[in-house]
């Protein structure tokens, strides 16, 4: 005849340890003990070793505390297979359906973690998740509609999507935008844009170095805007060798013949230089200022997409933005100038830079002794 093992209570267990002091104050064996409490002498000392001492009251509140510890360490374990998880997703946004699925899909393989879970994560409902997707199945209602869409992109390789569906709609097609969408973007269709050729200034001269003052004037743009939100284009004209700021202008706009016309004006106070150094930006490359440099200096243009060949003008554009641009708030186009036009004074004659021996840029230009003539005979254009 076969018994159901009896389980015990803490309180149960209490009673019986103290009945079982009882009978063996009285002179009764272990063994007599165990026998009349019906159980094993290995439970009656395990017991001893659990519960001895104690009281039913704490007997109980140690097996709640036993229990409330047991539910801490699983929530804390599943916050942390949560967090692992949430990790794993994390590499961007699953904006769509097909990147929500897939995501689940990789949280069931890498952390067998339950199904309900994965599709609270990512996202997604588990009706969602477990309804099979139309190009899964044998036959694809939308196949005739795939099909569609390949030969229209096809015949029509420089119109989208959205002329697409109108076509669609035209010919008998009873889907919306949103479908036409879908399907054109699981056909992997796209319409390639047409990148804008950049054009590329022709320099007259190799790379020229700056042994003297007056030989390399580098150029360069930078933008900011004023309170009001219009936009406004600063100028900045650096010798490299002396590292003086010798002009710039503060424009909504600056075009060939104004930057022609401020090239001129400093040629009269300070003659023209041997190099005019560049990047490629319209200004520069027009055709206005190539064919007044054919007989005033010489051209330079970096190559595009590295401005670093114009080091000397980028640094000056630095200093510019940080101690200038960046602590004022233009509330026009004239504060900007005076404001501006203040900064790049102080810049060239109060101003100590470092690479100068900490002399500012005018004061080393009256000092400096490097002649023009010695490297005059070195630059030849065309």
């Amino acid at each position: 005849m076969s018994t159901q093992r009896k389980r015990h209570t803490p309180e149960q267990i209490v009673r019986k340890l103290g009945q079982a002091d009882r009978l063996l104050g009285e002179g009764k064996t272990v063994a007599d003990v165990c026998r009349e409490l019906e159980v094993a002498e290995q439970t009656y000392y395990r017991w001893r070793n659990q519960y001895g001492g104690m009281k039913a009251d704490d007997a109980k509140r140690l097996k709640e505390l036993e229990k409330q510890n047991a539910t801490l360490k699983r929530l804390l374990a599943e916050a942390e297979l949560e967090k692992a998880a949430l990790k794993e997703l994390a590499g961007g946004k699953l904006l769509g359906p097909g990147r929500r699925r897939a995501a689940i899909a990789h949280l069931l393989r890498s952390f067998a973690i339950s199904e309900r879970l994965a599709c609270r994560l990512a996202g997604l409902s588990r009706s969602a998740w477990r309804r099979p997707l139309n190009q899964d199945t044998v036959a694809d209602p939308d196949q005739p509609l795939r099909a569609w869409l390949r030969q229209y992109a096809k015949d029509h390789p420089r119109w989208g999507y959205r002329r697409a569906y109108y076509d669609a709609r035209a010919e008998g097609w009873h889907v919306n935008h949103k479908k036409i969408q879908r399907l054109w973007c699981d056909e992997g269709l796209r319409v390639p844009q047409r990148r804008r050729r950049k054009r590329v200034g022709s320099s007259t001269i190799d790379t020229a170095t700056a042994d003297a003052p007056n030989v390399v004037w580098a150029v360069d743009f930078q933008f900011d805007v004023c309170e009001q939100g219009k936009a406004f284009k600063i100028c900045s004209i650096v010798d490299e060798h002396t590292r003086e700021c010798i002009g710039g202008l503060v424009e909504r706009s600056i075009t060939a013949d104004q930057f022609i016309d401020h090239l001129e004006h400093l040629i009269i106070h300070r003659g023209a230089p041997a190099v005019l150094r560049s990047d490629n930006g319209p200004e520069f490359i027009a055709k206005a200022v190539t064919d007044w440099a054919a007989n005033r200096t010489a051209l330079s243009y970096i190559p595009p997409g590295q401005p670093w060949h114009n080091g000397y003008v980028e640094s000056f554009n630095a200093r510019l933005r940080d101690e200038c641009l960046n602590i004022n708030s233009f509330y026009s186009l004239l504060h900007a100038q005076v404001v501006i036009g203040d900064w790049k004074h102080q810049y060239n004659h109060d101003r100590r830079h470092s690479s100068l021996g900490y002399l500012s840029p005018a004061d080393y230009a009256q000092t400096c002794t490097h002649a023009r003539e010695q490297i005059d005979s070195h630059i030849a254009w065309t």
